[in-house]
């Protein structure tokens, strides 16, 4: 997935580290976001191979059917041999074209399947074989307007209120858990048993369970083992808290407020937990549940049992009412305590450097996210002088699993209602047993309601009316993006210039995070965080949630977020006659209408939006 697309306009070569390229592939950056050599090349060169070996054969024949005729009545003895051997040579020739095409089916069968699986990546959460399609567009006369657009303003300036925040009153806040505050409610000196979790789901659902999890430890005055993450056929990743994240660090940064250690003592791990009624699932918890359903369904448990083990632990605490201290506890856990693995933060350094092309200021989400591994200041070669190079980080979630759950329907047709219909049956079976016992919303319904994933196309039509150029430089994070490049093809003909991390890291540097979905998403979060422009399709997305809410915590109101409103853009894309001028004003009001300064309001997530006293300091 987001292979397509040619590279951007020349700039000078990165150089790549010397620690992190030893033993590898030499890297080479003209080769970023170029879409791989196809098969119709190398078909070609087999089909003139052939041609040729042909040609050769014909010339042979036609010679020894001259030499045959001029010496026809001194050779008539000979005719019968040379028959034979021509027959032999015919037979030789067709013998080896059918070697030849054999090689060719077999080399091309293992093309695909490393094709396949270097393309997989971490939301790839189902098993789907991606079927090449036509191109598919939704939109084709706003697309020719789009392009038509880009091209008039390629060569004028671009405008730099872009790539900023429209609101200056987010520079107002700063970051400021971490404080401490003489109303802190801190530890008390006896614990009142411990606290196992199990958390589930991927890296970005883990981690709202970790800070939930601290939050609920510190209610309860429990000490709380360092959480465990499950594992699960849907994810396939046996990384646990260790192989992702700071041990040491997260214990230390957490310790004047909860008791954290690695492993529980050893006169509990023999006890038989839900034998003894300390096994809590999410039957026992309401989702968001508040501290009163703790306090009268755990505390008596804990108390009891000395311990108490939340399996599959998830969204099971709200987010208001709450103490200020709980709230500020869980930022502090969510923007301080909880750092990447170094070798994470090394492999995510190399994959910014090349993204951007020149080394930039260190920034605070440089610093939080990429510890020691970024320069503190710009490097002085490859004419930096220019300053550092922009880009936009987009995370478009259109896969396979997103768009049949969603039951809309995205201009494919008969095929796709098919196979999308096919792929609920095997994946989604609850879903099928509700729409049999309930009278279900059409598509277009759907589509007006804002409930449909956002296409690739459309994608590219917001970024084309916000007025990004032709040659914007953009990272696209997830999974493969369902229909491939068919689907890809409408952004990458507005912006060509596409790369993932697959693209910019070599296969060596990459290897360490095979296999390991979790990861390879925080390459991906690191990606997006520090970019200088953050676009969603989906605000309800834990990836999208977490980064925004980074973004707003770290940036400084200097790290614009692009926030679509899904049911807004419907009624806008459902105008059929609509102009450009009329679009791009369309969408523009919607996008800044979404970057517009809030405090956290009740309900909301206090990852997403840090905006408050207890995690961010306002100045006057």
């Amino acid at each position: 997935m987001g292979k397509q697309g040619s590279p951007r306009s020349p700039r000078p070569e990165p150089q790549v580290d010397d620690d992190l390229s030893s033993g590898t592939k030499d890297y080479d950056p003209s080769n970023v976001g170029r879409r791989m050599p196809g098969g119709d090349n190398h078909l070609n060169s087999k089909m003139l191979f052939l041609h040729g070996l042909k040609n050769d054969h014909l010339h042979v024949v036609k010679s020894d059917s001259v030499k045959y005729g001029t010496c026809k009545g001194s050779f008539v003895g000979k005719k019968h041999l040379w028959l034979r051997k021509d027959v032999r040579s015919i037979v030789i020739v067709f013998a080896l074209m059918g070697f030849l095409l054999l090689l060719d089916s077999f080399l091309v069968s293992i093309f695909d399947s490393m094709v396949l699986q270097n393309s997989s990546t971490y939301e790839n959460r189902v098993p789907y074989v991606m079927k090449e399609k036509s191109p598919v567009h939704m939109y084709d006369r706003l697309l020719k307007l789009a392009k038509g657009a880009i091209e008039e303003k390629e060569l004028k300036p671009e405008s730099s209120t872009l790539w900023e925040e429209p609101y200056k009153q987010a520079a107002a806040w700063k970051p400021c858990a971490d404080r401490k505050v003489l109303t802190s409610l801190g530890k008390y000196k006896k614990s009142n048993g411990y606290i196992i979790v199990s958390a589930n789901g991927g890296l970005n659902q883990q981690r709202v369970a970790i800070c939930n999890a601290v939050a609920v430890a510190s209610l309860l005055n429990a000490t709380l083992v360092l959480p465990r993450f499950l594992y699960s056929n849907v994810w396939n990743d046996p990384s646990q808290f260790g192989d992702i994240y700071q041990e040491n660090y997260f214990i230390d940064v957490l310790k004047d407020e909860v008791n954290i250690i690695k492993e529980l003592p050893p006169r509990l791990k023999s006890l038989d937990l839900e034998a003894i009624g300390s096994l809590i699932t999410d039957a026992d918890l309401v989702k968001e549940a508040k501290p009163v359903d703790y306090i009268r369904t755990v505390l008596p448990l804990l108390l009891r049992n000395q311990v108490v083990h939340f399996l599959g632990y998830g969204n099971r605490l709200g987010f208001d009412p709450l103490p200020s201290e709980l709230q500020r506890l869980r930022c502090k856990c969510n923007f301080h305590a909880l750092k990447f693995l170094p070798e994470i933060q090394q492999v995510g350094s190399l994959l910014v450097r090349r993204i951007r092309r020149y080394d930039a200021a260190l920034s605070a989400l440089d610093k939080q996210l990429l510890g020691n591994f970024m320069q503190k200041a710009p490097s002085r070669v490859h004419g930096s002088a220019r300053g550092p190079s922009k880009y936009l980080a987009l995370h478009l979630r259109f896969e396979i699993d997103m768009v049949a759950y969603s039951l809309c329907e995205f201009g494919g047709g008969e095929s796709e209602r098919k196979e999308l219909q096919a792929y609920r049956e095997i994946h989604f079976p609850l879903l099928i047993k509700r729409l049999k016992n309930s009278n279900a919303v059409s598509p277009r319904q759907l589509r007006k309601l804002g409930r449909c994933p956002l296409t690739p196309e459309e994608a590219g039509l917001v970024l084309a009316g916000l007025g990004f150029k032709h040659g914007t430089y953009i990272y696209l994070a997830g999974s493969q993006i369902y229909g491939g490049s068919s689907r890809m093809n409408s952004f990458t003909s507005l912006y060509p210039n596409l790369v993932t991390k697959e693209t910019l890291l070599t296969p060596s540097e990459l290897a360490p995070f095979q296999n390991f979905s979790s990861k390879l998403a925080a390459l991906d979060f690191i990606a997006c965080a520090t970019a200088d422009v953050f676009a969603m399709t989906d605000s309800g997305s834990q990836l999208s949630s977490l980064v925004s809410g980074f973004r707003t915590y770290y940036g400084a109101g200097r790290a614009p977020t692009l926030r679509p409103n899904k049911k807004r853009l419907a009624a806008i894309l459902s105008e059929n006659s609509i102009g450009w001028n009329s679009f791009e004003d369309r969408v523009k009001k919607m996008i800044d209408e979404g970057q517009k300064v809030h405090v956290r309001r009740s309900g909301r997530s206090i990852y997403r939006q840090p905006r408050c006293p207890e995690c961010m300091c306002k100045s006057r």
